[in-house]
């Protein structure tokens, strides 16, 4: 203990005692961290994170060191921030590092401390309570050090004088909540840092501060009841650690002059508050109170100048100044009252106690000691600590859960409420802003994108268009089947028995078949478009809403009432109309109330501090969840307004309801949207059916086309034929002799099966006046005709009867796709258009590609399914 004087003196005669007291530290012994800490990390975790924390092994170090040396550190105030600095991180190091005589914890390290006010005593601990205990009790003595540092003298020199005591009341409050206790529950412990010790000491601090507050108050000039409500305080505080050094386990722990000092002071305030008191009576001519007062502090000071013993000659020489302005005021006052006011004098007992007020409190120290943002060993997260967080986590995530629900049920509760009261959309109707159902909306902006009802009469046409060019492909084809045939029958009468080749008729029959189911579905099919053209006209007028743009015009319009008995209605509806916006704002407040919450999850990191603190867990968690708290009262108001404000606006609807006969409005409403609805079931209908209709014609122009082919083929093939033919004939008729004949038939006056015949002259004319294969092409390609699989020949049901089987239809063989030479000595009798014309015939066009060893010749054409195949899509329905 230390209570130097100070260099200032008082302004005024009665106003500073001039001597406060500061504490001196606590003395340690050497300790070494780093190697029981290193060989812990290195145990428990790896020799490489031993490694890569040696920095803050070193620094921790250090710090122990500097400590242990207070004349390493220039000034009180380096001192002060070493000694913070060590705290944080003895903080971090008790989670994350368990000392005690355990042999699985750092159970090489004793810490060791000194008595401040009984050198001879000490404490030594195998644990950190002891040392944290020790370091925050120097904390509070170098703040009381660098209280004693500034010169009282000036305003500005007390005012700093004041931080410095309510620092170390601060840090002994600290100690006293947070270290003391656990730092005496050690066998070997020091009365300095017990609570009862901190108590006093936080009290005396206080008192001190407050008496700097005293002095600049009566340096400012403030009246005297000011001046005896802060005086009084001061004696108030003075006289809580004089109660404490009288008890155990202080009464014999502490010098006299520490108790003479505090119980002088305790008086002298005390006596200070009545003389400032007795000025303030005496200015309401309150004669006889003054003098109570006055003697009261009279009294005060003769008790405790019986206990002088220690104390310092400067406050003995302060009281007795004081003493004497009370008498001389005291005798004023009395001679007043003999020869004035003649007043009776109450007892001292019997007055209430002076008003005092405290200008002073304890620094808060959380934030200063607050180690968790501290860096060092971050990188270490014990298993205990990270289940913690985890817990913790658990809670936040119920909260942030919970809440959330209970912001979207307050949504959803708005929007059902708003849709069974048909708001806004009344108002709106009201105003001339009509809308429809977002669904029914949607359905009808896309048929008015996809063209509408305006658009049906284009997509008809291309209907009519198609079903022309498939009818022309049609005539087309027939055409050259019956040219054919023609040829045929001229040159069959021309020669007679003679002309030995097969009738037309007999091989194109299939191809022929095929064709009059073209034209059977043709028929069909134009029936069906007379059907759709029909169902367009006849749904015109229902349809004809889909036209409108916007589509909102179509609806019915909310009109004022005719007549109005009182003309409220303005005032209904803008009273509607602004519970509306107060809704509307409420619904805006949850939106930020949910961000609000999302953000504080985000931002809630407590790892550091729950790595640095040393207290309860659950006591970290409720605090640390109670920052909550806020934002959920913030939720469950808004709620709770909500629902008021609903209930309002249903008893403002319904009075809006009864005078704009609301009803009626929403059933002709109704009428529309259902109209609506009709009117694009229909359409939908319709163009289903054109764009079936569109994949039919596209189809079947495509196998149209593909039995066109064949056909231009297959004359193309007879032609050749009817060239050799007549060479063969026409040598006959001349006379000329062939080898190998055959008595029995025409067929040996050509080669065999398989042999190549000999090719026409390329100068004949007859071969050059044919046109190439694959001459002709269709007068229409459809854009969607080069993907044939899209349609996937799905034709429409243009009849019921079974499909028969392809008219070129290759039997399925074993082997090689075509039959070999010694078989097509002997064909099979349902060869048909795939035969030789005639037996023994093999035409050069099936010999068009020289042809490879082992390979067999590709046929004049490429073998299709039947068409239509034998599944319908229903397209259109024969009636």
């Amino acid at each position: 203990m230390s209570a130097p004087p100070s260099s200032s003196s008082s302004s005024s005669s009665s106003s500073t005692t001039n001597i406060m007291l500061a504490i001196f530290e606590k003395k340690t012994a050497a300790v070494d961290l780093y190697r029981p800490v290193r060989s812990y990390i290195a145990f428990n975790y790896s020799e490489r994170e031993a490694q890569n924390l040696e920095d803050d092994l070193r620094a921790l170090r250090d710090l122990r060191s500097d400590l242990e040396n207070p004349a390493k550190q220039p000034s009180p105030t380096a001192r002060r921030d070493l000694l913070q600095s060590y705290f944080r991180a003895l903080c971090v190091v008790e989670t994350r590092f368990p000392i005690s005589p355990d042999k699985d914890h750092v159970n090489a390290v004793t810490f060791t401390w000194h008595d401040a006010f009984k050198q001879k005593h000490k404490a030594s601990q195998q644990n950190i309570h002891l040392e944290k205990a020790a370091v925050l009790f120097n904390l509070g003595a170098v703040y009381s050090q660098i209280g004693l540092t500034h010169d009282r003298s000036t305003v500005e020199g007390r005012r700093q004088a004041v931080q410095a005591f309510i620092g170390a009341a601060g840090a002994f409050a600290y100690l006293r909540d947070n270290a003391a206790a656990k730092a005496s529950m050690g066998s070997s412990t020091t009365v300095d840092v017990s609570v009862e010790c901190a108590g006093m000491l936080e009290r005396l601090m206080l008192a001190q501060a407050q008496e700097c507050v005293f002095e600049n108050t009566i340096a400012k000039g403030s009246t005297p009841g000011v001046c005896a409500k802060i005086s009084r305080q001061v004696g108030l505080y003075y006289e809580e650690a004089l109660a404490a050094l009288n008890v155990a386990p202080l009464n014999q722990h502490f010098d006299k002059g520490w108790i003479s000092h505090v119980q002088l002071k305790a008086a002298f305030f005390y006596a200070e508050a009545c003389y400032r008191y007795g000025l303030e009576l005496h200015e309401k001519e309150e004669i006889a109170e003054e003098i109570a007062r006055l003697k009261s502090g009279i009294s005060t000071l003769s008790e405790a100048k019986k206990s002088t013993k220690g104390a310092p000659a400067q406050l003995l020489d302060a009281i007795n100044k004081l003493e004497a302005n009370i008498n001389r005021n005291l005798d004023r006052a009395v001679k007043e009252n003999d020869r004035v006011y003649l007043m009776r004098v109450p007892s001292p007992s019997s007055l209430p106690p002076l008003p005092s007020f405290s200008m002073v409190k304890p620094m808060p120290m959380n934030e200063v000691l607050d180690a968790s943002k501290e860096k060092m060993f971050a990188s270490l997260v014990p298993d205990s600590s990270a289940k913690a967080l985890s817990r913790y986590t658990e809670m936040v995530d119920d909260i942030i859960r919970t809440q959330a629900e209970k912001l979207q049920q307050g949504s959803e509760l708005t929007r059902v409420r708003l849709k069974d009261m048909d708001l806004p959309d009344s108002i709106l109707a009201l105003e001339g802003h009509f809308a429809l159902p977002a669904d029914l909306k949607e359905d009808v902006e896309a048929v008015q994108i996809s063209g509408g009802p305006a658009g049906l009469e284009a997509e008809l046409q291309q209907l009519r268009d198609l079903r022309r060019v498939n009818q022309e492909l049609l005539v087309q084809t027939e055409e050259l089947l019956q040219k054919e045939a023609r040829e045929d029958a001229q040159f069959r009468g021309q020669f007679g028995t003679r002309w030995t080749r097969p009738q037309s008729s007999t091989l194109t029959k299939n191809l022929q078949d095929r064709l009059n189911r073209f034209a059977g579905n043709l028929k069909q099919a134009a029936e069906s478009d007379a059907r759709i053209e029909r169902s367009v006209k006849d749904h015109a007028a229902l349809m004809s809403i889909l036209d409108r743009r916007p589509i909102e015009s179509a609806l019915p319009s909310l009109a004022r009432p005719i007549m109005s008995l009182d003309a409220n209605e303005d005032a209904i509806v803008g009273a509607l109309k602004q519970s509306l916006r107060q809704l509307e704002t409420l619904g805006a407040q949850r939106a930020g109330l949910e961000d609000m919450l999302k953000e504080m999850k985000r931002k809630d990191d407590i790892l550091p501090k729950l790595m640095a603190s040393t207290g309860s867990q659950e006591d970290l968690f409720k605090k640390e969840i109670s920052k909550y708290d806020p934002i959920c009262e913030d939720i469950a108001q808004n709620i709770e307004a909500q629902e008021h404000l609903l209930l309002q606006i249903q008893a403002q609807n319904d009075q809006f309801s009864s005078i704009f006969n609301l009803e009626d409005y929403k059933a002709s409403r109704e009428k529309c949207y259902k109209q609506i609805q009709a009117a694009i079931a229909k359409y939908r209908e319709i163009k289903e059916n054109i764009n079936e209709g569109l994949k039919f014609y596209v189809t079947l122009q495509d196998a149209i086309t593909n039995v066109k082919q064949q056909c231009t083929d297959f004359v193309m093939t007879r032609n050749i034929q009817c060239r050799e033919m007549m060479e063969d004939v026409q040598r006959n008729m001349a006379g000329l002799s062939f080898q190998d004949k055959n008595a029995g038939g025409y067929n040996s006056s050509y080669p065999a099966v398989g042999h190549q015949p000999q090719r026409p002259n390329s100068t004949d004319p007859q071969s050059v006046s044919h046109p190439p294969p694959h001459s002709q092409t269709p007068p229409y390609q459809p854009t969607e005709q080069t993907s044939m699989t899209g349609y996937g020949y799905h034709t429409p049901s243009y009849g019921s009867a079974p499909q028969p089987p392809p008219p070129y239809q290759v039997p399925a063989q074993h082997g090689a796709p075509y039959p070999s030479h010694q078989q097509q000595q002997a064909p099979p009798v349902s060869h048909e258009y795939g035969q030789p014309a005639y037996p023994g015939w093999r035409g050069p066009y099936y010999n068009a590609h020289a042809q490879q060893h082992g390979s067999l010749p590709r046929p004049p054409y490429t073998v299709q399914p039947p068409y239509p195949p034998s599944h319908q899509s229903g397209y259109y329905r024969p009636q």
